[in-house]
């Protein structure tokens, strides 16, 4: 049995799999995972959520339009909905083993630590290599209060056999939001709790306020600026409470506070890999303090959103380097983000608040977009756009969009942004119409 290889890689999630693949042809390779083939994105992340949130789109389609041409809307069958994302997620594990597999690359099931700097220990085994990739990723962080065990998380709710009649999601990230709105469209009573008076931070605020409010008038209940530190079990509910006399019983809560890196088993420090709570320390070419150890995807402290496409991007990279493909620091391209609740907010490049600080640089327009051609084909009842110029260029550096086609919109714009196309550009290209495409020129 083999024990050396050219590079382990630690992690069989989307980045873990781009650099294996990468690598394959020119060199040995072994992939570690000690939990689900594929990683987080397409076992209980981005994958199966949005398989959930196709239903939720195709009923709130149906809701616009009421009164405007169709009667009557579609109602969610839970169970169904879920037997419906599983048929894609029972597939992953497997499928991902078996590609792996075929590709020649090695694999191992089991749980890996360090053991010197250059040896691993996987199922009572050791393994070394020349080279290691870390890319476990993260999961998803529980509050330190009483209690905390009887809540779950993302990887529950995207697994529900039954949807509680009364849930509760604690903060205000994207997780929370995307997951709650999915429970009051399927039909459950919801209530957000977050200890500030903001969501999505990273997002416009003019952007998210808006959200707040269709969230609100779908059903959802904010509770801002509350802390929850208390949880007690009474019969089959829960009651969330703190010394300020907020008290809510729910059939199920759900910790969506943030994600934290999965280090913890890797035992780092016997490798001399520096991290810290926000993840592996790395250089601008992917390498951690110990030269032979690189770290790509959700692993790394590093200031890029953790989404999948950034896992891969990195994943691709360090192959790259590992074959001498490339020695330049890296650098990314422009990375969209979208949050997909009802509507959606996406954002790409320059964000607003940077452009907000600095009114000497930037140029930012903000329309309302509602009564457009586009948008009122759908009976959107409040949409927004917001691009932003480069004063000195005058060329789209940044755009955001309220609307529940923003993530089509912000593809868009991160394509005119990367070509830096101009109003004349765009305005001597013939798209589709009338489409979303053929609306662009008058985003300048």
């Amino acid at each position: 049995m083999q024990t050396h290889f050219d590079t382990i890689i630690i992690g069989g999630g989307p980045g873990g799999l781009a650099a294996a693949y990468s690598l394959a042809e020119q060199q040995s390779v072994l992939v570690v995972e000690n939990d689900l083939w594929g990683g987080t994105c397409p076992n209980r992340g981005c994958d199966p959520k949005k398989m959930l949130y196709s239903a939720v789109e195709a009923l709130d389609n149906q809701q616009a339009l009421q009164t405007n041409g169709l009667v009557g809307t579609s109602a969610i069958n839970w169970s169904e909905l879920m037997a419906f994302k599983r048929s894609y997620t029972q597939q992953i594990p497997t499928g991902t083993l078996n590609g792996l597999q075929h590709a020649g690359i090695q694999t191992v099931t089991g749980t890996a630590h360090f053991s010197d700097t250059q040896t691993l220990q996987i199922n009572g085994g050791t393994y070394t290599a020349n080279h290691f990739i870390i890319a476990t990723g993260q999961t998803p962080t529980l509050p330190t209060i009483e209690g905390h065990d009887l809540l779950q998380t993302s990887n529950e709710f995207l697994d529900l056999d039954r949807l509680p009649e009364k849930v509760a999601f604690i903060g205000g990230g994207y997780i929370a939001i995307e997951l709650a709105n999915i429970a009051v469209t399927a039909g459950a009573e919801v209530h957000i709790i977050q200890h500030n008076e903001r969501i999505l931070r990273d997002f416009p605020e003019v952007l998210t306020h808006k959200l707040v409010t269709s969230l609100q008038e779908k059903g959802i209940h904010f509770h801002f600026d509350t802390d929850v530190t208390t949880i007690t079990q009474t019969s089959n509910q829960l009651t969330l409470s703190n010394q300020a006399n907020f008290k809510l019983t729910v059939d199920a809560a759900f910790a969506a506070m943030g994600r934290k890196p999965n280090i913890d088993q890797l035992a780092l420090e016997k490798a001399g890999v520096t991290a810290n709570q926000h993840g592996i320390q790395v250089n601008d070419h992917l390498m951690s303090s110990n030269p032979r150890v690189f770290a790509i995807g959700d692993v790394v402290d590093r200031v890029q959103p953790k989404l999948t496409p950034v896992a891969g991007f990195e994943g691709r990279y360090v192959a790259n380097q590992l074959l001498a493909k490339k020695t330049a620091p890296i650098t990314y391209p422009l990375i969209p983000h979208t949050v997909y609740a009802s509507p959606q907010i996406s954002q790409v490049g320059v964000s607003v608040a940077t452009a907000q600080a600095a009114p000497s640089q930037y140029r930012i327009n903000q329309q309302t977009v509602t009564n457009w051609y586009t948008f009122n084909r759908i009976q959107e009842s409040d949409a927004m756009v917001i691009t932003i110029f480069d004063n000195q260029t005058n060329q789209l550096v940044g755009a955001a969009a309220y609307t529940t086609i923003a993530e089509e919109l912000i593809n868009y714009f991160t394509n005119l942004i990367k070509h830096q196309t101009t109003a004349t550009e765009l305005t001597d290209t013939i798209y589709n119409y009338p489409s979303p495409a053929s609306d662009l020129k008058y985003y300048y």
